[in-house]
């Protein structure tokens, strides 16, 4: 039952219906401007056409009437014998042209006065008689002293006047003068002719428009309906159907998509396209799950490195805690699965620590793979003797044996006598160390580098001797500390790294590193992490 209505729904909704209703629309909507068009074309036409009729009319009524005679009547407002004739005279033009109003008047400041009035006598405002005043009406005002002080001298369009008046109604009015026999202008003569017929004639055009439109609107819809429904709707529900059978996977597994649409037109290539987007995604999914299993197994295999990688540093903390001479801390954050840099802290003898911060250049499991060789050569090397520039030397040179890579190594390494406090150390191409001395502030030891190793061999590595005293605090870190970069790609900067150090200058090497690690991801926000970040800190507590 359920899936009945939802059928009927789809139907009463569907394309068909929404292309009719749409066409419908707009058509009804064409037949309503055409049909306002019309009438009012119609009317503009009729009312051209009438104030030209009208304004020959006036002109026929002034050069009929005497000018003398009107003067006459103006100033004695007595009728006589042949002021009646006049009057017949006018009524008899007014019936014939089937005008509204013919009147003769004078224009005076406020209104006109009235000499004859040739209106019809079932009006409703009456006949006006020898004398009578009235009021300008429109703009009327403005147009009848005009008429009158141009002496007919001035345009056409300044004699007429079209006005939609509640007493007189819908009209169209002209004036012309009537000239004395000094030939001075002393009177209108004034035509009305009513427009309500022709805007009723122009509301039954619009009708009949209307309506003959509406006709060939439903002879076309039907024409319209039927070729869209075999020319669009029935292709698309068709082609609607095969992706529904294809998409619900009714389809046998593996099956591509066919669509046999031949109506040579958009929807034929849309149905092409379908078909040929199904082979496309037959090949995807295929390739899709090859290249999903090789992900995995990559992604395993990355998660092994990581592990292995993580095993090799250390990470157990303090890593002699029977050692009470000396408190030591480090991490390595890396910015992929794998990282480059690593770090290393060993026991030489018993009165010796070996403390290494390096960056392999590049990143991910190549430079993984070269830092993994790096620090066992070095401490392997560390472990037979001899001093750190001899040491990193010999490292240098077998790095260098088959690096078709060209990988390098930046390195800070030193060995410190626990004993002393003497320190020997080599800074090949790294970061300056950061030393604060027991009741000192950390302050950055600069100093000539020696080069990265791995670059060539038979290279020689400066050594410099330093001297720590109990409660003084060795700072090493990789240049992706100092580097970590903010939204905005700004550096982190030294300035600022030495800054949050003074700021924990009493806290151990356990509490220094977090503390300096939180104010990184404070500064770089929600910016992605572009490189390893690794740091070690090491105290000497003395004897």
């Amino acid at each position: 039952m359920q899936e009945k209505k939802k059928k009927n729904k789809i139907k009463t909704h569907g394309l068909k219906a929404k292309m009719l209703t749409m066409f419908i629309l707009m058509f009804n909507v064409l037949i309503l401007l055409v049909s306002i068009t019309i009438a009012l074309v119609y009317i503009n036409w009729n009312i051209r056409h009438t104030e030209q009729k009208a304004f020959s009319l006036a002109a026929v009524v002034a050069a009929s009437v005497d000018g003398d005679l009107v003067e006459h009547y103006r100033d004695t407002l007595t009728k006589d014998e042949e002021y009646e004739e006049i009057q017949e005279y006018l009524d008899k033009i007014r019936m014939r042209a089937l005008a509204k109003y013919l009147y003769i008047c004078i224009p005076e400041e406020n209104g006109y006065r009235y000499i004859w009035d040739a209106a019809n006598p079932s009006a409703d405002d009456g006949v006006m008689d020898l004398g009578d005043f009235d009021e300008y009406y429109g703009e009327g005002g403005k147009v009848m002293p005009g008429v009158l002080q141009n002496a007919g001298h001035g345009k056409y369009e300044d004699s007429v006047l079209v006005t939609n008046h509640h007493i007189y109604g819908f009209v169209v009015s002209a004036f012309f003068p009537i000239k004395n026999s000094s030939g001075e202008a002393i009177a209108l003569a004034s035509v009305d002719i009513a427009m309500e017929d022709v805007a009723y004639d122009a509301m039954l055009l619009a009708l009949a428009t209307g309506g003959v439109m509406i006709i060939v609107m439903l002879v076309f819809c039907i024409i319209f309906y039927r070729r869209m429904n075999r020319q669009v709707v029935r292709p698309i529900h068709k082609l609607n159907d095969v992706i529904s059978e294809y998409v619900s996977g009714k389809m046998q597994e593996g099956k591509v998509m066919e669509c046999e649409i031949r109506t040579g037109d958009e929807i034929e290539e849309l149905a092409d396209s379908f078909s040929k987007m199904s082979v496309e995604l037959k090949d995807y999914m295929e390739n899709f799950t090859a290249v999903t299993k090789e992900k995995e197994r990559i992604g395993a295999e990355l998660n092994v490195a990581q592990k292995i990688q993580e095993d090799m540093l250390p990470r157990i903390f303090p890593p002699y805690p029977e050692r009470k001479d000396f408190d030591v801390y480090a991490s390595m954050d890396p910015a992929k699965e794998v990282g480059g840099d690593f770090y290393d802290l060993f026991l030489v003898d018993e009165n010796h620590i070996a403390l290494t911060v390096a960056d392999v250049s590049g990143k991910g499991v190549p430079a993984a793979l070269f830092m993994v060789i790096t620090k066992t050569l070095l401490k392997n090397r560390t472990m037979m003797g001899g001093a750190p520039s001899q040491i990193v030397a010999d490292v240098n040179n077998q790095l260098c044996e088959g690096n078709e890579a060209e990988y390098f190594v930046t390195l800070w390494f030193a060995i410190v006598d626990l004993t002393t406090g003497d320190g020997i150390a080599v800074n090949a191409g790294h970061e300056h160390p950061i030393l604060k001395k027991k009741d000192g502030d950390y302050v950055l030891i600069k100093y000539r580098h020696s080069p990265p190793i791995g670059t060539m061999p038979d290279l020689s590595f400066e050594q410099r001797r330093f001297w720590m005293e109990p409660g003084d605090l060795l700072f090493v870190y990789t240049d992706g500390v100092p580097e970590a970069m903010n939204a905005n790609e700004e550096l982190y900067g030294t300035d600022r790294l030495i800054g949050v150090l003074n700021q924990n200058k009493d806290a151990g090497p356990e509490e220094l590193l977090p503390a300096v690690k939180d104010d990184i991801d404070a500064y770089v926000g929600a910016a992605p992490q572009f490189d390893d970040l690794t740091m070690l800190a090491f105290r000497l507590n003395g004897t």
